[in-house]
């Protein structure tokens, strides 16, 4: 392997020389528009059960008292429950969960507050506001299919489910067993292990020389993020398996151990 380096194409969306698209790929333009539909009926609900609520338990307040509460109902439903929905769940809603798709970063990561927040308070004007004729202009012209909000957080909209078939990881390579047990694997970037699990599972499919390329680029952005280094020599594809492995196989030791503490209390509250 060369010398660590991040990715050359924009993190989630890696090219091979083949132009195959590997990694995250940005949502249909009608799952985003039946995911916005839907998480608006649902504001609509909140918002009419909270006025009427208003109506019935403040029918005695004066109107400038009434006309300040209902402000404030309307900025908790289009401002401060999107964005507090959407950062808990990085980057869902409901809508969004219903239709398979999830807002993240630009570079591929999880969304966080700020990104939330812009996407929620241009939200207001451009799909409140304007009906969503903004939105979908946007959407039609951008290359990831952006709103206006999107473009203003650094965000855009990716596919979470896909038809495609799960190709399970290879084995661990014998030979690289021992260090990936002592390695410290950090928390590696969503979009570049995806597009190296992608990566293996079509390496039979890929020009040779592609593939070579694109193994080496890779393992170089994973080894941003795993320390000590394998060892000199070491093939960029194994070390993509090795490092894969690992983390699938300490992610499963942890759910177990979850699951296992989850049991003993469960049977401690029965037993008390």
């Amino acid at each position: 392997m060369s010398a660590a380096g991040p990715v050359g194409e924009p993190v989630g969306e890696i090219v091979t020389g083949e132009a195959v698209v590997l990694g995250l790929r940005a949502a249909s333009f009608a799952s985003r528009m039946l995911a916005a539909l839907l998480d608006a009926v649902i504001v609509g609900v909140v918002f009419a059960a909270l006025l009427w609520g208003t109506s019935v338990l403040l029918s005695e307040t004066d109107e400038a008292a009434y006309a300040a509460i209902t402000l404030a109902e309307s900025a908790l439903c289009l401002i401060g429950i999107p964005v507090a929905v959407e950062t808990a769940t990085r980057g869902r809603t409901v809508g969004k969960l219903v239709l398979g798709v999830r807002v993240v970063r630009d570079d591929g990561g999880p969304v966080r507050f700020r990104h939330c927040l812009v996407r929620a308070v241009v939200g207001l004007f451009e799909l409140w506001g304007l009906a969503g004729s903004p939105a979908i202009i946007s959407a039609l012209v951008t290359r990831r299919g952006k709103r206006v909000g999107d473009l203003l957080a650094g965000t855009y909209v990716v596919r979470e489910r896909t038809a495609a078939r799960h190709v399970p990881l290879p084995p661990m390579p014998p030979e690289l067993a021992g260090w990936a047990r002592t390695a410290d694997i950090g928390r590696l970037p969503l979009p570049v292990v995806t597009a190296a699990r992608q990566f293996l599972a079509r390496t039979a499919t890929l020009n040779p020389a592609s593939r070579t390329a694109l193994g080496v680029e890779l393992a170089d952005a994973l080894l941003l993020h795993v320390s000590p280094a394998p060892p000199a020599g070491t093939d960029p594809e194994r070390f993509l398996v090795a490092v894969l492995v690992e983390r699938r196989d300490r992610e499963l030791v942890r759910m177990q151990r979850r699951e296992a503490r989850t049991r003993d209390l469960e049977r401690s509250i029965g037993r008390g």
